[in-house]
């Protein structure tokens, strides 16, 4: 009778391990072609819009527990595009980004406070032009799907940094008073993210794996 108690404790014990183990968060890796990085800042009264280009990141997801994922990204700061060449070549300059000096913005979660209907509060260090400041992201999960052996998943979010914090101070005061720039930056983020099936069939030598419908080539 010990001895069945005994296998019973164990076989339960390796059913926990195992159900702690399954609910570790899974690595989704963000998809640079069908995530927008973006921004936009007043201009003497309208708000001229801009995005990033180049970035990477991973979201350590966890879909049946918010709280236990996390994020992490990385922007190449010469990769801004406001779709003007000589206004992007001075946002790159020293009045700016001074992205000769400072290559990468970068973002890494600290804490994640789940909200009603999959939405979330994403707390983190915003690291640019070499200054770290703590921001906060409105997000929301809007769902996944499996396909072609991988997992896909959708996410926004946004928040509005000063980019005085981050020593962006330059601007131009108007002769009847006021400044051509705002201050307050709103960032704004829609992604797309997937986690891939490490034992989904490997395509055949010399063939490609199988691309979503819009992927680059």
């Amino acid at each position: 009778m010990k001895n069945r108690f005994a296998l019973l404790a164990a076989v339960l014990a390796l059913l926990g391990t195992a159900a702690v183990a399954a609910a570790e968060p899974m690595p989704y890796k963000i998809d640079p072609n069908h995530t927008l990085v973006g921004f936009h800042i007043r201009h003497f009264f309208a708000k001229v819009a801009g995005r990033f280009k180049d970035f990477s990141g991973i979201i350590n997801f966890d879909e049946k527990d918010l709280a236990a994922s996390s994020v992490e990204v990385t922007i190449q700061t010469a990769s801004i595009n406001t779709e003007n060449e000589r206004r992007d070549a001075d946002l790159r300059g020293p009045n700016f980004f001074l992205a000769d000096s400072f290559p990468t913005i970068t973002f890494k979660s600290t804490k994640v406070v789940p909200g009603p209907n999959n939405s979330a509060l994403v707390s983190g260090d915003l690291t640019m032009r070499g200054v770290t400041k703590p921001v906060t992201l409105e997000a929301n999960f809007l769902g996944s799907m499996p396909a072609m052996g991988r997992k896909i998943a959708g996410f926004d979010a946004k928040t509005t940094i000063n980019r005085k914090d981050f020593n962006i101070n330059w601007n131009r005061v108007l002769d009847q008073g006021g400044t051509m720039l705002g201050d307050d930056v709103a960032i704004e983020l829609q992604v797309e993210a997937s986690w891939v099936d490490p034992n989904a069939p490997k395509p055949a030598m010399g063939q490609r794996p199988p691309q979503p419908a819009g992927d680059k080539k």
